[in-house]
This record gives C-alpha cells, structure tokens and sequence, in this order.
C-alpha cells in the first residue's frame, strides 16, 4: 500500500502525495499566495435528452497548451516557477482542481419550474499526477509505479463517494492532443458526479435487467462468451483479460475486466492489483504500436455507482483510440453527434488482431 501524506496548496485546495515507499520528505510550502477557488458551475436539465448538461463558464480561463518551462504539473525546483506541487519531486500526485468543472463550492443556485430546471454544479474534480517526468508516459511506468496510480484512485474513489450529494466517481486519462488534452504532462483526472452519466445509467439499467432475468451477471456473460469465441482476446491473464467488445464504437478499443465479479478499484485483492499494474500498461504499449507512434487515446474506469445498483455492478476499463489509420482520426460526425449512431470503419476482430501484433 502507498504512503499517503495530505496538505493544503495556498488557496487551501488538498493535495495528497501518494509515494512508493515512505521516507520521502513532503513539507514543502506553496508559497503562490493564490486567491481561493471560485466556481459558477450549475447544471441544467435537457428535458428532450433526459439528461444533466454541466455549464461551467469559468473555465475558459484554464490554462491551455504551456511550454514545458510553465508545465503547471512538473515538480516546484527553484522559486522562479511554482507549481501546483510544492515538492522538488514526486512519485504521484492527487490534487484539487484549480479549474474545476464540478465543486463542493459552486456558487451556483436552484431553479425548477418544469423546463427550466437548474441545480448548482455540486461534486468535485481532481488532478492525477502519475509521473513528475514531465516527458513520461503510463505506458511506460514500472509495474510499482502503476501499482501506485492505482492505490491512488481506489483511496480517492472510496474518498469522493463519501462526499454528500456524490452519486457517481469516475477516473480517467486523457492522451494526446488530438483527443483534447490541455496539459501534455502525464495525468489523469477523478469527476465526482451529484448523478450518475447518462451512459452508466444505461449500463445499470442493462445490468440489472439481465440479472433479473437470469438472476447472473451480463457483464460476466460477456467476458465468459468472448473468452469462449477468442477472435476478439487481445491478452489474458490469471485475473483479467482485455478484449475488443463485439460492438465496438471506436476504431480501435478494449476493454480490460476482471474475473472476479468486484464493483470498483477499492473491491480489487493484492493479486489482481499486482497483474493489472502489468497487463494495464502492456495493453496501451499495444496502442502505441499499431502505427508505430503514441497513440491519442481515452481510459476511463467503468465503476459501480456509489449507491444503487452496485450488487450488478461489474468493474471494468475501456481503453480507446480515436485514430483509425496513419494520419486519420474518426470523428464524430452527422450519425454519431447528431442521431447517436456509431459507424465503426473498422472489424472489432481485425482490430484485435492488429492490437495482438498480427498482420
């Protein structure tokens, strides 16, 4: 288990510093002298969609594309550039967003009239710093290291869903600039929800209709029917294996679930976090390799909601790439931004066998 050492930046903002092995010197101060954070953030209800929609007009001040020099996220080393983290250096950082979508302390207010209905942006968004190598990548961390990140997310989902009014924590990593990503540093990002996102909300619902059903887990029926067809296994272990999904959306996508029927990150034993620090990194080196340059891509832990409908709940993370070839990016276009139909330009198992090194 990682050590954890917990202070406050200069607009009282938390930090944790989540450290290999314990010994590591963490007293540094921030000394920016930074205002506290403020946010407007307030959600809106799409009668039509049925849906949240989050405006958060503030952040259009973010920080956006720095030169290395101004990287927000490396370490603080000498008093001409202070960072968000204090420390000289760092093995993984978890802190609170300095511009954040969601906040405990939205300013926004509640308006319902039936059509019109408006709730302050509650919840919470924080930064997960999983390198202070500035040129670094997940892909490339050592086994302990990942290991690390992992402890982080599982102590901070357990965290955020303690917070009144969090309904949903969802991690994730954004790569590349292609996918949009503002801060080329290796991170990460954890959004505590006040609801559950429209897309789990409809795997709970599918969740709980098959095991009423049947009285069994879709989730395991579906792992055990791709085990059992194996066009689509990109790599197995003794605990996980990663697999393209039989519909898959994206070029190219895998998800990697466990065996064992566990809701989120904190539900997982000593063994499956020892081989997912393996298999996790191996399977986005698989990314990399398809066109022989990092690949832009999305990773985001599909965990139980933090209330109902855990018992279905079956953990898992979906791994994708939004390019499709050399050169060339699926987009969102008219049937999948307008009607929501995806059209995949490429087989689910030729993709598999391209992410398995076959030609």
């Amino acid at each position: 288990m990682s050590n954890i050492t917990e202070i406050h930046l200069s607009d009282s903002r938390e930090l944790f510093y989540f450290d290999d092995a314990p010994g590591k010197d963490r007293s540094a101060v921030d000394e920016r002298g930074l205002p506290h954070v403020t946010s407007t953030s307030e959600r809106r209800w799409d009668n039509l969609a049925g849906e949240w929609v989050v405006i958060a007009g503030h952040r259009q001040s973010r920080t956006f594309l720095p030169p290395t020099d101004q990287c927000p996220l490396c370490p603080t080393r000498d008093a001409d550039h202070r960072t968000e983290i204090p420390a000289p250096d760092y093995d993984v950082v978890v802190f609170e967003n300095r511009f954040p979508s969601l906040s405990v302390a939205s300013t926004g207010e509640s308006a319902v009239d039936g059509l019109f209905d408006t709730e302050p942006g509650n919840g919470r968004c924080e930064v997960v710093c999983f390198t202070s190598d500035h040129n670094g990548a997940f892909s490339q961390l050592p086994p302990e290291r990942v290991r690390t990140v992992l402890d982080a997310l599982s102590n901070r989902t357990e965290a955020l869903g303690r917070i009144p009014g969090v309904e949903y924590v969802f991690a994730f990593e954004n790569r590349g600039e292609e996918i949009g990503v503002t801060l080329s540093h290796p991170h990460g990002q954890i959004y505590a929800y006040p609801f559950v996102p429209p897309r789990m909300e409809r795997t709970r619902q599918a969740l709980r209709g098959y095991h009423e059903a049947t009285g069994e887990c879709l989730q395991c029926a579906l792992l055990a029917a791709e085990q059992a067809a194996g066009a689509r296994i990109v790599e197995k272990g003794t605990h996980f294996t990663a697999y393209v999904p039989f519909a898959a959306r994206w070029p190219y996508e895998v998800m990697i679930v466990p065996h064992r029927h566990v809701p989120d990150l904190p539900a997982l034993n000593e063994d499956e976090l020892a081989e997912l620090a393996e298999l996790y990194p191996s399977v986005l080196r698989r990314f990399d390799g398809l066109f022989e340059q990092p690949a832009p891509y999305i990773a985001g832990w599909q965990q139980a909601p933090v209330r109902a409908g855990r018992e279905q709940w079956h953990l898992a993370l979906q791994v994708f790439s939004i390019r499709r070839a050399p050169g060339k990016l699926k987009y969102l276009a008219g049937s999948e931004s307008g009607a929501a139909v995806w059209i995949n330009d490429i087989a689910p198992e030729k993709a598999a066998a391209a992410l398995r090194g076959e030609n």
